[in-house]
């Protein structure tokens, strides 16, 4: 008998909740990449890593996905036993961490893990994660509030980090940098002066501002007048491929890596 490699990593809060990730969940079932990867790949298997208390994001993730891959394998870790739970709606749990239970996923969902580790742990739990994926395979590594109103998460793939998106509720911010306090964790504590994550905020702040006269046709509207606004400024933000119902901002990774 083969035994599952020790679990890697530390027992979090396990806060969660239902449609908790839902503004990540809506981008990954529309990401090119993505759909691409897991349309062509022999065995969709897809990790949700440290799913928390409840299930019922990963149940979530894998109907979202299904609609990408019907025969889609959702398997959710967690590194306390005492949250693994008998598996439902074809999705499986079981205990593991940053080893990923010698799993070999075609894309790993981690939302909320890192943000309670210190700041020099993100890149090496970012190659460990990293190496246990299938060739082509994706890393999605994120935060969000409690609600799911502000989010935001890298993407990374076998050779590091490939961009950073922003999503929030258009209703339920003042400023696009509010999103400063749940910048993942390799991000959150580069928001000041002289950091290329800072200048992004402060910038889109700006065009937020200039684009106030659109407020008046809701902020969705005000937020894509903003968009153009950082685009004429030069701003490398990734084309958005349909109209979508939150505020979402996409750049390169090293439009935002730390200085």
């Amino acid at each position: 008998m083969v035994r599952a490699p020790r679990p890697e990593g530390v027992v979090t809060r396990g806060t969660t909740g239902i449609n908790r990730l839902r503004r990540s969940d809506r981008w990954a079932v529309h990401h090119p990449d993505i759909v691409r990867l897991l349309r062509s790949a022999p065995d969709p298997l897809v990790v949700d890593l440290g799913y928390g208390a409840m299930p019922v994001t990963t149940l979530e993730l894998a109907s979202r996905l299904r609609t990408v891959r019907p025969d889609l394998r959702m398997v959710g870790l967690e590194i306390d036993p005492e949250r693994v739970v008998p598996g439902r709606d074809g999705v499986r749990f079981a205990r593991g961490g940053f080893e990923l239970a010698g799993l070999r996923p075609v894309l790993v969902r981690a939302f909320n893990v890192l943000r309670q580790y210190p700041e020099d742990a993100v890149a090496p739990v970012w190659e460990r994660l990293r190496s246990g994926l299938a060739p082509g395979g994706l890393l999605v590594d994120g935060t969000c509030d409690e609600l799911g109103r502000r989010c935001a998460w890298v993407l990374l793939d076998r050779d590091g980090p490939r961009s950073l998106t922003l999503a929030w509720s258009p209703f339920h911010i003042e400023t696009p940098s509010d999103l400063a306090e749940r910048l993942p964790k390799a991000l959150i504590h580069r928001n000041v002066p002289g950091e290329r994550i800072h200048d992004l905020l402060q910038a889109a702040d700006r065009a937020w501002a200039t684009a106030a006269p659109h407020a008046a046709f809701g902020p969705r509207i005000r937020w894509r007048a903003t968009l153009d606004l950082l685009r004429a400024q030069g701003v490398p933000i990734a084309p958005q491929r349909r109209r979508l119902r939150d505020c979402v901002l996409t750049v390169p990774w090293d439009a935002v890596a730390p200085a």
